[in-house]
């Protein structure tokens, strides 16, 4: 099982959003996504979701707001959880990324945008402001197709 980590950084009603444009071979190319990547070893999740803002965007996060838990099913990779975190308290200078283009985004603008299936789901209850923190389960076939989403409202 894969443990990853994944934010939105907000700034007045904008949210930084990455579209993958730049990685050969990359499974998300062409769709817009937060930033976030895989722990590593010893990491927990807010560690994870730290540095990975840092790496991709160049800006230290310091309070970071659990918005809930994606667990990732596939028919053709390793299951993936992945924690979902909004920052609007953050500090420094966003930087290039090497994986694709950070872009500042409307939040009225994000549905519009080529996403996955499944993230216009969790999506829609993060920008909607819903304090209790969700835990979905999406299933993908090999094709990147979602083929079974269920939402269970709790915390992990």
């Amino acid at each position: 099982m894969i443990q990853s980590t994944v934010c939105y950084l907000r700034q007045g009603s904008s949210y930084l959003m990455l579209l993958r444009n730049k990685k050969k071979n990359d499974i998300n190319e062409g769709k817009w996504i937060g930033v976030g990547g895989k722990f590593e070893q010893g990491e927990d999740a807010l560690q994870c979701a730290r540095r990975e803002i840092l790496e991709e965007t160049g800006l230290y996060a310091d309070h970071l707001h659990y918005e809930g838990i994606i667990h990732f099913h596939y028919h053709h990779m390793e299951d993936e959880d992945i924690f979902v975190y909004t920052c609007d308290d953050f500090t420094g200078r966003l930087k290039e990324c090497n994986e694709g283009t950070l872009a500042w985004i409307p939040k009225e603008k994000i549905m519009s945008l080529p996403l996955w299936e499944g993230d216009r789901l969790f999506l829609k209850r993060m920008l909607d402001r819903n304090e209790q923190p969700f835990v979905f389960d999406l299933e993908y076939d090999e094709n990147g197709n979602l083929i079974n989403a269920t939402e269970k409202e709790g915390s992990i």
